[in-house]
């Protein structure tokens, strides 16, 4: 019998069964990954959660270790036109490090949020593609400033769209913001593990939308034990905002279902605020008939749209 499975074999890698073989083999592997540069989303992440590197001139390169910078990413092209680089204190002690440690692992992740005071959707999605065009080339600009050196770095980029509210916390509420893109600054990893730079944020527990009568914005007894559930689940979660987004049927004007649906909201939110929720924590949209939920011609399908959704984020 194995003289028998021998003989075929030889058979197999004659006729080119071998190779026929092989290239099914090869076939069911695994398909490489497509890796995206651009980490998609307003990602949850707060500045407290990363190292600083202020006063550090060497990294650790044996633990998971992932630094954050204010500098501003956007001055790498005209920085790195130049033969030796006047590099800001807030970038220097990277520079050094990778000019000496010239085979070292880098990940570097410039982060940029759109100021959350624009409410605008399609002002939002211009200011995004720009913001990402300027992450790009500022990376580009950076990695053939290696090249030119001859540093050997293994060369990882990232850049992400974060939310600014939530990176800042508590101090959101004393800055002045005026730039339309906030360039939040970056990112940066030295180890040799596959360590996610923005760590996957976990979706919070979910809330029924409030419901309403029609032309009405009273808070019905029925639904307080859903306003002490979701008041207790953010005492428990200190980190955790809410986003309270008042709808209405299409029963009267644009301006009127605007109004009653951000009546509505703010009848939630003092809710949450008399059971101790921070101000702070609760964002507020008036979004009126937009995004119905069922047919706004018939009463049952207008039940479903008269409504404050919770959203924790």
């Amino acid at each position: 019998m194995k003289k028998f499975f021998s003989l075929m074999m030889v058979a197999l890698l004659l006729t080119g069964g071998g190779d026929a073989m092989a290239q099914q083999k090869k076939g069911k592997g695994k398909k490489k990954k497509e890796v995206k540069t651009f980490i998609d989303g307003k990602q949850k992440i707060r500045e407290s959660d990363y190292a600083t590197f202020n006063r550090f001139t060497t990294f650790s390169t044996k633990n998971d270790t992932i630094y954050y910078t204010p500098f501003n990413y956007t001055e790498l092209p005209e920085l790195c036109k130049k033969p030796i680089p006047e590099w800001p204190e807030d970038i220097r002690p990277v520079m050094n490090y990778i000019e000496r440690a010239k085979n070292a692992n880098i990940t570097m992740c410039p982060i940029f949020a759109i100021n959350p005071d624009i409410t605008d959707g399609s002002q939002r999605i211009v200011l995004l593609e720009q913001a990402k065009g300027e992450a790009a080339q500022a990376l580009a600009a950076f990695k053939s400033w290696m090249e030119k050196k001859g540093l050997r770095n293994k060369f990882t980029v990232n850049y992400a769209d974060i939310d600014y509210r939530y990176f800042k916390g508590a101090n959101y509420y004393n800055e002045q913001r005026g730039d339309e893109i906030i360039h939040v600054g970056m990112l940066l990893y030295f180890g040799k593990k596959k360590t996610p730079i923005i760590q996957a944020d976990t979706t919070g527990q979910a809330f029924p939308d409030i419901r309403f009568f029609p032309n009405d914005a009273t808070l019905l007894e029925s639904w307080i034990t859903v306003i002490d559930e979701l008041a207790n689940y953010l005492k428990d979660n200190d980190r955790k905002n809410v986003l309270l987004q008042g709808y209405a049927d299409n029963q009267g004007t644009d301006e009127y279902c605007i109004g009653l649906s951000r009546q509505r909201a703010t009848e939630v939110k003092k809710a949450l605020m008399m059971r101790g929720i921070d101000v702070n924590r609760i964002e507020l949209v008036a979004r009126g008939a937009d995004e119905p939920l069922g047919d706004n011609t018939t009463p049952e399908g207008r039940a479903l749209n008269n409504r404050v959704s919770i959203k924790i984020q």
